[in-house]
């Protein structure tokens, strides 16, 4: 599983500009199953967005399509880690259970 905080390096303006096409990014990998949760941080200063049942570094690949990476609108950083307790009701890929 991983934890991807975005913290945007452009006006919140350019990252508003940028939002649409970003959520269908983020619907995209939804419907695939890879993306789990994400949304905005509190301050608005980026996001957070929680992927599992995928290879980092096609995950990596996948967070190069991003319209915020794609127009440099936001710095990425990826920390894997292996949960070992998941809330009940809470599904994940079953690589990962």
């Amino acid at each position: 599983m991983y934890v991807v905080s975005l913290t945007y390096q452009a006006s919140l303006e350019a990252i508003d500009d940028a939002l649409e096409a970003h959520r269908q990014f983020l619907d995209t990998h939804f419907a695939a199953g890879v993306f789990i949760a994400a949304g905005p941080k509190v301050p608005r200063e980026g996001g957070v967005i929680l992927a599992a049942g995928i290879e980092r570094a096609k995950l990596d690949a996948i967070l190069a399509t991003d319209p915020f990476a794609v127009q440099g609108l936001a710095a990425y950083a990826v920390t894997e880690f292996k949960a070992t307790r998941i809330a009940p009701g809470v599904q994940l890929h079953p690589r990962e259970a």
